[in-house]
């Protein structure tokens, strides 16, 4: 796992990577948007646009410069399982922003202040599924036989998933990193400005908007559970499956902004997402008999899946829920 971490081409490319998101980073928060402001559906269709081309560019820097340190992996089928695991997360971030928007709106968030709420959320993102993503590495290398937990792990989340079809429902109040905020922290009643801490009266005052940022990341950390799990499906390079989580999770926000309002189109989304699940935690149990699916099968798969639960769910709309009075 080592010589895959210090091979000279994967730290270019990590510094690339890292050259990106930070100077993104800086330019969004510092420049564009340095006060709080909505975020209209034009700039969220742009930046989301600008993300997608990015991470495309990216997968084709992998193809022509990344010396890959796995063995019997070609470039292409690197670049095939950037894109597999992009797209994974990219599917698995829909659930992410439907819980977001609840969240939000549970503590009646203003528009202006989602911008900067999210901005934290994917900094705390980048960090958290770095740990988590090169622990899982770690553990895999000195225990292999953890795929196999994951790809079961993976088909009953998919299955569990596929057979639900109740609205999802959130109670802040029972979150336990929100319990022990209230109990240690003084917590304000009002936004403060959309400020997430406040001295008053020389003491530290944390705001309602703390207390939405520990509930996206603590949700970030859950939906990571099956995200990294389904990445390491697909490949087991940590280079691979970090970049290509960071990237997709950078679009996250232009992603809310962009399909907060029209989310309920999409329904079939969900049953697609659970059909991704299936297929790859079955990819990875399957490897147990020695059977190898070919990338560009599972590439394939994922995408056509995608497109697939999109279209239908254009084509077959669903039907409004009948009121009982």
């Amino acid at each position: 796992m080592l010589d895959q971490l210090l091979a000279n081409s994967e730290n270019l490319l990590y510094g690339i990577f890292g050259i990106v998101i930070t100077v993104f980073l800086i330019l969004d928060l510092g420049v564009f948007h340095k006060k709080p402001g909505k975020i209209s559906q034009k700039d969220a269709l742009q930046q989301s646009l600008f993300w997608v081309v990015v991470s495309i560019i990216f997968g084709g820097v992998i193809y022509f410069y990344y010396e890959n340190p796995v063995p019997g992996v070609t470039p292409y089928e690197s670049m095939l399982e950037f894109y597999s695991a992009y797209l994974t997360e990219k599917a698995l971030s829909i659930d992410n922003i439907f819980v977001i928007l609840l969240i939000l709106r549970y503590f009646k968030v203003k528009d202006e202040y989602y911008h900067g709420i999210l901005f934290w959320g994917i900094l705390g993102a980048i960090i958290f599924r770095a740990i988590f993503i090169f622990v899982g590495a770690l553990l895999i290398s000195k225990a292999h036989w953890i795929l196999y937990v994951f790809g079961v792990f993976l088909v009953y989340s998919g299955l569990k998933i596929f057979k639900d079809d109740e609205d999802m429902e959130i109670e802040p109040e029972k979150n336990p990193l929100i319990q022990l905020a209230r109990k240690f922290f003084p917590i304000s009643k009002g936004d403060m400005g959309g400020r997430f801490v406040i001295f008053k009266q020389g003491k530290l005052i944390f705001t309602p908007l703390f207390l939405v940022i520990i509930l996206i990341e603590s949700t970030d950390l859950i939906f990571a559970v099956d995200s990294i799990p389904a990445a390491f499906a697909i490949t087991q390079n940590p280079f691979i499956i970090y970049t290509s989580n960071i990237f997709a999770v950078m679009g996250l926000r232009a992603m809310f902004f962009l399909l907060s309002n029209v989310l309920d189109k999409f329904y079939l989304l969900q049953k697609g997402l659970a059909i991704i699940l299936i297929f790859i935690g079955a990819k990875m149990l399957v490897d147990i008999f020695s059977i190898h699916v070919p990338v560009i099968w599972s590439f394939s798969m994922i995408l056509v899946v995608l497109i697939g639960s999109i279209i239908l769910s254009l084509i077959f709309p669903k039907k409004p829920e009948l009121v009982n009075n």
